[in-house]
């Protein structure tokens, strides 16, 4: 991902993300989006854009290990969370999930892993403080609550699976209040200019629909060129 990409990525919404992949796969039916209803701590924010930095964790029940395992469990996580490419975003499944109680994402987890470089969070957890959590580091969660429960680590780096969208650790992702999508590999290369044309085309629509002589005739003729210019 060039840095022009990733700007670029940052300036435009989920579905336009969507929609560009569709542009560059000449096809419609692409399917590694989210299913569901994500709530977003700051929709304000911009879209969260990086590699995924994947781990599991559950929260009902205590943890069973020994104090030394999950202690050392949880280094290695956030050691995991600092290392690999840049930018990089946590992706967290909650294996609790639909009956998540405890937030991973309040105002020192934020803050711990903004430090550590990280753009932003995706999970379908819990998060909480809000208000309290640090700008420029959205969050997008499952739900909201107040307490941590008994929070821990599962596994780290493993494939997680978030409103039936399966994330592999290192996949880039795009999410915002929308949603996720993971961007297959074999568009990246092509996706500034595919973006760029899905948001010229949509130009030859929304151009005349918003001016105040729109009227049926005109969107007859607007409508036309929007059809071939997307053929």
């Amino acid at each position: 991902m060039t840095e022009t990409l990733f700007k670029l990525l940052q300036s435009v919404d989920t579905p336009t993300v969507c929609n560009a992949i569709e542009v560059a796969q000449n096809k419609r039916g692409f399917d590694q989006f989210t299913k569901g209803t994500i709530i977003s701590s700051n929709p304000a924010e911009k879209p969260i854009c990086g590699y995924a930095r994947t781990a599991k964790i559950a929260a009902i029940n205590p943890p069973t290990e020994k104090a030394e395992t999950i202690k050392e469990r949880r280094l290695s996580y956030y050691r995991h969370m600092a290392s690999g490419s840049s930018p990089s975003v946590a992706v967290i499944e909650d294996i609790d999930f639909p009956a998540c109680i405890g937030a991973f994402w309040g105002e020192v987890n934020t803050n711990i892993h903004k430090g550590l470089g990280i753009s932003g969070a995706f999970t379908n957890g819990v998060m909480r403080d809000l208000g309290d959590l640090p700008d420029g580091f959205p969050v997008l969660a499952g739900s909201i609550g107040p307490s941590h429960g008994f929070v821990h680590i599962k596994e780290i780096g493993t494939p997680v699976t978030i409103f039936a969208l399966t994330v592999t650790d290192g996949d880039l992702i795009h999410a915002d209040r929308h949603g996720a999508v993971v961007i297959p590999t074999s568009v990246i290369n092509i996706l500034e200019a595919s973006i760029h044309r899905l948001l010229e085309t949509e130009q030859l629509i929304l151009g005349p629909a918003k001016r105040g002589d729109f009227d049926i005739d005109k969107f007859e003729a607007a409508w036309a060129a929007f059809e071939a210019a997307r053929i």
